[in-house]
């Protein structure tokens, strides 16, 4: 490994271990009180399993952590790293099965990324910084600004795409979306487009209207790509906690999601819930965010991510 790679990764175990702050201060904080000047008895344990179930763990592996701290520590002193070395462990075990690279076939021209979510999880910011990723790799991208209902959406994927050197096929407000898609795809068929990243509307509130709408985006496209969407990607907003969980369920039920991007650790102590959703649901993460800038999205490692949320300060050999 060259020094900049060096550099590279060590700068975004800092950006990580930062973004995770609230999450592992929330989960260290409780641990540390809990075993200081105590021995590992069964209440200790409980309280620690609680601890890891407010921290949005989820039960099975807050139930996981417990029984590996029990094992061969019984009735004896514990130190919060101990205690934290554990959690690490069990929650990479938990993430390891769905860390997955996103990979683009390059077979597939345009490979047609769907990207999906709830209004304000930061899918449209995703989707830029995604383009100035995928231009870096020497890609063309095409952006397709199908968040029709909101002004705004629109104009922040044209800004976007003018950051990263990508074309953006954008309609007035209150287009069809379909419609716009369907153009879109035509448009990156003739250019050659490599990458074609297409926003959509996220409008839970009212969620067989929306899914309707959905559904009716991906029929279209399916209609000129058989093969396509290439990858159905869900954006998710940690701050919303447990609400993750319900979202992954009806967004898989509609479109079929094939991966996962978690965005704003950096601005909740929830952190957790993403170890609960790759428990329940087994979908592939691919991505998470820890801030504002192109450089605060990154592939997903367990083992890294783990780390950071325990709470322990050294980045993984």
């Amino acid at each position: 490994m060259d020094d900049s790679t060096t550099e590279t990764k060590g700068n975004w175990w800092q950006r990580l271990a930062g973004g995770l702050k609230r999450s592992s201060s929330a989960l260290g904080g409780a641990i540390t009180d809990l075993v200081a000047k105590r021995r590992l008895d069964a209440a200790t344990i409980a309280e620690i399993e609680d601890v890891l179930i407010r921290a949005d763990l989820g039960l099975d592996t807050a139930g996981h952590i417990a029984a590996a701290l029990g094992e061969g520590r019984f009735d004896a002193a514990i130190s919060p790293e101990e205690v934290k070395a554990v959690v690490a462990a069990e929650v990479e075990k938990t993430l390891a099965p769905v860390a997955r690279p996103f990979a683009i076939d390059a077979r597939q021209k345009p490979f047609v990324i769907l990207v999906v979510g709830v209004n304000g999880s930061g899918k449209t910011t995703t989707i830029g910084k995604l383009a100035a990723r995928f231009r870096a790799e020497g890609r063309t991208v095409m952006l397709a600004a199908g968040d029709t209902f909101r002004a705004a959406a629109i104009d922040q994927l044209k800004i976007w795409g003018e950051r990263a050197g990508a074309a953006v096929i954008a309609g007035a407000p209150g287009a069809d979306a379909a419609g716009l898609v369907f153009d879109a795809l035509r448009a990156a068929h003739e250019r050659g487009v490599d990458v074609l990243l297409v926003d959509t509307a996220g409008r839970l509130q009212n969620r067989t209207e929306l899914m309707g709408e959905l559904e009716k985006v991906v029929r279209v496209i399916k209609k000129a790509d058989a093969s396509a969407p290439h990858a159905v990607l869900l954006v998710l907003d940690a701050t919303v906690g447990q609400n993750a969980l319900s979202q992954v369920e009806i967004f898989r039920k509609a479109v079929g999601v094939t991966g996962l991007a978690m965005t704003k650790l950096d601005g909740t102590a929830r952190g957790g819930i993403l170890v609960a959703v790759a428990a329940k649901f087994a979908v592939p993460v691919h991505f998470i965010g820890v801030g504002e800038s192109v450089e605060d999205l990154a592939p997903f490692s367990a083992r890294e991510f783990a780390r950071a949320i325990a709470g322990i300060e050294s980045p993984p050999a």
